[in-house]
């Protein structure tokens, strides 16, 4: 193979439409935009939902609930993978990002109680299910609420 023998695949490359170039270019005179209107104009720009003056779906389906801006929202991380700490080590927000725990933005972690841990951890966390404390000062481990 050579670089003069390469080929685009069919359709990879579309040519580009030359409007108002002469009526025998089946794209002069108004140039693929009809006559008069809203759409023949130039400028012409519109909102997206927007439904030529009908009022749009969005605002025709009833709403339900609200949606509360001041809500919290944690990333959640089972007991069970705790287990992948050596015992006696600290647990942090910071320590498990590192180790592919959590991920991504949020506004902190919460430890469920999903699994077993079997070794004594001090775990510094931004909030904790009841039954998640439980198991892990069963285990000899600490709780610290950021």
């Amino acid at each position: 193979m050579k670089l003069h023998s390469l080929k685009n695949t069919v359709g990879a490359r579309k040519t580009r439409k030359r409007l108002g170039r002469g009526t025998g270019s089946g794209l002069g005179k108004t140039s693929g935009r009809g006559h008069k209107g809203q759409y023949a104009r130039s400028g012409h720009k519109h909102k997206p939902g927007f439904e030529g003056g009908q009022m749009r779906l969005i605002r025709r389906i009833p709403k339900r609930g609200f949606k509360n801006i001041s809500r919290k929202e944690f990333q959640a991380v089972n007991v069970g993978q705790l287990n992948v700490f050596a015992a006696g080590s600290v647990v942090t927000p910071d320590v498990l990002k590192q180790n592919g725990l959590a991920n991504g933005v949020s506004d902190g972690i919460k430890i469920l109680a999903k699994g077993t841990v079997d070794r004594k951890l001090t775990v510094r966390a931004n909030a904790f299910s009841e039954g998640a404390k439980a198991k892990i000062e069963a285990a000899g481990g600490t709780c610290e609420t950021l």
